[in-house]
């Protein structure tokens, strides 16, 4: 009787085995929250990296107007200059205002209307995206979709 007794306390004494499929599905869960940390790490970089390629562009977009406007600033300083020149006065007179200096003689040439070629006006193209994609992902991941340099 002692030992029926004591095999009986050893059994209630003892702890239930944890199974192994909650250990799984804790598996599962710590490697959930780990993909979605590493998503996040992933898309907080990306965007300002997208951010950083926009204002590069920017920056190089605003260098070469400011070049063409200096060249173009340059170009008219060179033309106030030759205005103020006889020769340059001159020639604007006789092209703009068909002006002749005393006893010369001033020809006009005329061309009929018909012989004139007007230029046809087309529609603009409408380009659609026809990339794949995954290139339109990868373009939003380096930023190339922002950038007009395509």
């Amino acid at each position: 009787m002692g030992t029926v007794h004591g095999e009986l306390m050893t059994k209630t004494l003892e702890r239930p085995e944890k199974k192994a499929p909650v250990k799984k599905q804790r598996w599962g869960w710590v490697l959930a929250v780990v993909l979605l940390g590493a998503l996040a790490l992933t898309v907080s970089g990306v965007l300002p990296f997208r951010q950083l390629i926009t204002q590069q562009s920017q920056v190089e977009r605003s260098a070469a107007r400011l070049a063409a406007l200096q060249a173009e600033n340059q170009a008219l300083s060179e033309e106030i200059e030759m205005l103020g020149t006889d020769g340059e006065i001159e020639r604007l007179a006789r092209e703009q205002f068909g002006l002749v200096r005393p006893g010369e003689v001033a020809y006009v040439v005329v061309t009929p209307e018909e012989l004139l070629v007007a230029e046809e006006i087309t529609d603009p193209v409408v380009r659609s995206d026809v990339r794949p994609w995954w290139r339109r992902v990868l373009d939003f991941i380096t930023g190339s979709d922002v950038s007009p340099d395509e």
